[in-house]
């Protein structure tokens, strides 16, 4: 889990505006990606830009904990008809050598 609070605050630097499709990707959704959608939504709802050294520890608890429901939300809903018409930015070859994931 402590890889996820690495990679998620290293992918989310700035405010994001868009969190991307994770159901009906082949292969699934990774935990990795799961855990950088949810921090997505974490700093957007809470506006927090940066984390602080005060604001880190809610930000993290909180998207630990989404990313634990989404996967489970995730696992219990249908197959999609149609994949998602994006890429998650970890898959993608820019951003993951922007982040050194590669």
């Amino acid at each position: 889990m402590s890889s996820w609070i690495v990679l998620g605050a290293a992918y989310c630097l700035g405010m994001c505006r868009n969190i991307t499709v994770l159901r009906g990707l082949e292969p699934a959704a990774t935990s990795e990606e799961i855990y950088a959608a949810a921090l997505q939504y974490v700093r957007k709802v809470t506006g927090v830009g940066s984390l602080s050294a005060t604001t880190r520890g809610p930000i993290e608890r909180a998207a630990t904990d989404v990313a634990r429901i989404t996967e489970q939300l995730l696992a219990e809903m249908p197959e999609r008809r149609v994949p998602p018409q994006t890429v998650p930015p970890l898959r993608r070859p820019e951003v993951r050598a922007r982040l050194g994931l590669d």
